[in-house]
């Protein structure tokens, strides 16, 4: 009976019931799972083995949410609407994690506010959406600040462990995790060692941490010697800092993926009222919580500065691409401290920027056609399967892949009938003559330049080997090839191309992947045309497929 009278456990339901909804409205995604998405699932369903400890290692990420999601498939399969739901479950835990965090910052009130704030975020919705371990590191990074908070109060066993697991699985999850996790200790290290009674607290969970960490050092060693070929695709503006901003407290995300260099460059009605405004009114809740000076929200305040300041550096120094999901473990910080610093403000005040930050969020959720929930996949790999069976193949038909291999499609596409090549991120180099270690490793797009500016005999000599040859009899009438092209990546014309050629300040801003296979579609349509006809050209979302027929 005393449950059903707590106002605070039917308002807590009615927010995790909300937060629940809108992380099930629309789920079940049309496009199918794109590029990052798709080798989530593809690790997870390799069994145990070498096989799976490779594929694990040829990534950029720590191996445990392929485990996570490894567990789910053996249970309950492998269809898109399963796979998304593993990370609706971090999602709703995460709504009643931030609740605690809240409640152990202050009290129930910043509880409640913290689990609101979280519920409505279309960051978290989206990511509650994701086939990737965002989510899950959101809820490990909440579960970190929660026994910050706890052990800094009181130096019990289970807070001790439950800290060390929580940030140990931070480190287990993200590769750059652990830069979190060195700022964290840092600043509970501070907090604990102003009294001698707790230094040596300091120096057990420090050491257990290194410990834990140190039984996978050749995993870290393997994945911080990789060189992805995705890490070259974006670079650093200032503007990005912004909508990192944005991307947290407001419904209308930028930097999913890459966003432009000029923060205001869609600066319309909208983009004032949902993005701009619920941004400032976190921004007001954050200088209201530091001044307060208390010391837990400043020391906070400047782990999750130092932790940008980190990523901004590396991005700089082209280490990584600076979009906001990869500093996912400061987000439960950066809640607790406007949730709090709005709850500082006069009642007035109070009342009114927090009734309006929550509905800006929920209203653009509910009502927009490009909210977190409804956002397509336009680089889903099912757009492909669609495409090409639009294309009314025959069997013995070529089909050409751009940018990634066959094993990316095979989900949604039989290929068993059709004759297969693949020009992809790990085999362009063979099409160029070029030396691709070089190139990975330096980025040096002047080392580019010359296979790419003009014709490059081998490509020409390859790709009639590989792809026009295939075809066979020349005479024979009716055979087709079709090229998949990602156009997010080959986005570039002949005469686009050429301007960028002649403008080497403007060439050195493209990252090398676009150089590239926008010169590789190019020429492989030239080609083409030589010795075919464009039969049909359809295309969807990010991708298009361009099909070729002899006459």
């Amino acid at each position: 009976m005393s449950v059903l009278k707590n106002k605070t456990f039917w308002l807590m339901l009615f927010i995790v019931v909300l937060g629940t909804v809108l992380r099930l409205i629309f789920i079940d995604k049309p496009d199918g799972l794109w590029n990052d998405e798709y080798v989530s699932w593809s690790i997870a369903v390799i069994p145990f083995g070498k096989k799976f400890i490779d594929a694990v290692l040829a990534q950029c990420h720590m191996p445990f949410y392929y485990l996570y999601l490894k567990f789910f498939i053996h249970f309950y399969g492998n269809s898109d609407l399963m796979l998304r739901l593993t990370s609706v479950l971090p999602g709703i835990l995460s709504i009643i994690s931030m609740y605690f965090v809240g409640k152990e910052f202050k009290n129930t009130h910043l509880g409640i506010l913290c689990a609101a704030i979280t519920a409505l975020s279309s960051f978290l919705i989206y990511f509650s959406q994701e086939v990737r371990f965002y989510e899950l590191l959101f809820l490990f990074s909440s579960l970190s600040m929660l026994y910050t908070l706890k052990l800094a109060k009181e130096q019990t066993a289970k807070n001790l462990i439950l800290y060390i697991v929580s940030n140990f699985l931070i480190i287990f999850t993200h590769t750059i995790g652990f830069v979190f996790v060195f700022f964290n200790l840092l600043f509970l290290g501070l907090w604990l060692g102003k009294d001698e009674r707790h230094r040596q607290t300091i120096i057990r969970v420090g050491t257990s941490i290194v410990i834990l960490s140190f039984v996978f050092i050749s995993l870290f060693y393997k994945i911080f010697t990789t060189h992805p070929l995705s890490q070259w695709w974006s670079h650093f503006s200032i503007a990005k800092i912004g909508f990192l901003f944005t991307d947290y407290f407001s419904p209308m995300m930028t930097n999913i993926v890459s966003a432009p260099d000029n923060f205001f460059y869609n600066l319309t009605l909208t983009f004032v009222i949902f993005a701009i405004l619920p941004s400032l009114i976190a921004l007001v809740g954050i200088v209201s919580a530091l001044k307060t000076k208390k010391y837990e929200v400043v020391g906070l305040f400047y782990v999750s500065l130092a932790f940008v300041l980190v990523l901004v550096v590396m991005a700089i120094s082209g280490k990584l691409v600076f979009i906001t999901k990869y500093s996912m473990e400061i987000y439960p910080i950066l809640i607790a401290i406007v949730a709090f610093g709005l709850l500082e403000l006069k009642k007035g005040w109070r009342y009114f920027l927090i009734f309006l930050f929550c509905f800006l969020n929920l209203f653009y959720v509910l009502t927009s056609s490009k909210s977190a929930p409804r956002m397509h996949r336009w680089e889903g790999h099912k757009i492909v399967a669609n495409l090409l069976k639009n294309a009314d193949l025959k069997e013995g038909d070529v089909i050409l892949l751009n940018y990634y291999p066959k094993d990316r499609f095979e989900k949604y596409f039989n290929f068993n009938k059709y004759k297969v090549v693949s020009i992809n991120k790990g085999t362009f180099s063979e099409y160029l003559g070029l030396d691709q270690n070089k190139l990975l490793k330096t980025g040096d797009k002047k080392y580019l330049k010359p296979y790419i500016s003009k014709d490059n005999k081998t490509f020409d000599k390859k790709f009639g080997s590989d792809i026009i040859d295939k075809l066979g009899d020349k005479h024979a009438k009716g055979q087709k090839i079709a090229i998949v092209i990602l156009n997010d990546v080959a986005m570039y014309s002949p005469i686009q191309m050429q301007v960028l050629f002649d403008n080497d300040k403007e060439y050195e801003k493209v990252p090398y992947p676009f150089l590239v296979f926008s010169y590789l579609k190019n020429k492989e349509i030239e080609i083409c045309l030589q010795a075919l006809q464009i039969s049909r050209f359809e295309q969807k979302g990010s991708w298009a497929v361009v099909t070729f027929e002899r006459n």
